[in-house]
């Protein structure tokens, strides 16, 4: 496969970045999408310019740090996906495809395709902790769980913090980021202590930071490469009325 890139080259947070085209021949099929950015790396390294800066680690679906908008689409096409879990094929040869950070006032760009994204750091140090002392792992069934809070809260620790649903949302919104967070703790058991500040916390953190208010529009999820539903957002709004009443 021949394809050709043109990807988002910012020298540093000040600078004001543009689009740069290149040429990538001999394109494997099988290739993820940042195995497909280390072989243009290798190249310009080798033609002496200086390498793209992009995220990465696991490459295996679970850190989140590959945040790339591929085609206008955080992660790309490909449905419930990550960046590098999305291969070549899913391109055809002589295929153009864009190559963008992440897009948030929240997420200011650091070099190249890397954003700082430390404002999700600080929500979690908001209220995304129990300090209930839960010892070693208890004996399965030893604490009652509905099943269907189990299930909900399981769905919502699924979330890997990649930031796509805030690239997404028109507004800027790290709602459903939030929402997981806040979810996953408070249908548990260990996390009832701190349910309403918790939830008041991390919303008030998630507004500090500078992201946009949601609007339930739904691209959030649609994006989600871990299938995170609005119903998540649903349960915060539940969450944050009960604790703004019992605070009154």
């Amino acid at each position: 496969m021949r394809l050709k890139l043109r990807v988002w080259r910012q020298t540093g947070p000040d600078d004001a970045g543009r689009m740069v085209t290149y040429e990538v021949d001999d394109v494997s099929p099988d290739m993820s999408f940042l195995e497909l950015l280390d072989v243009l790396n290798e190249k310009l390294i080798l033609a002496g310019e200086e390498p793209i800066a992009f995220d990465h680690d696991c490459r295996e679906g679970i850190c989140g740090a590959c945040s790339l908008v591929i085609n206008g689409t955080p992660h790309g096409p490909q449905k419930a996906t990550t960046t590098c879990q999305l291969h070549m094929r899913t391109f055809s040869d002589g295929d153009s495809i864009d190559v963008e950070p992440w897009r948030a006032r929240a997420f200011p760009v650091i070099k190249d395709l890397v954003v700082d994204r430390t404002a999700f750091d600080r929500i979690i140090q908001a209220g995304g902790y129990i300090t209930a002392p839960t010892g070693s792992a208890p004996e399965a069934h030893s604490v009652p769980v509905p099943k269907p809070d189990a299930d909900a809260a399981f769905e919502a620790a699924t979330c890997i913090g990649c930031g796509a649903c805030v690239a997404a949302c028109p507004n800027g919104s790290g709602m459903l980021f939030t929402a997981a967070k806040i979810t996953h703790l408070g249908l548990m058991p260990q996390g009832q202590p701190e349910r309403d500040s918790r939830v008041l916390n991390m919303v008030h953190a998630h507004d500090e930071e500078g992201f946009g208010g949601c609007t339930n529009s739904g691209e959030c999820t649609a994006v989600c490469p871990k299938g995170i539903p609005l119903a998540a957002i649903s349960q915060l709004n539940k969450d944050f009325l009960h604790a703004v009443r019992a605070k009154s």
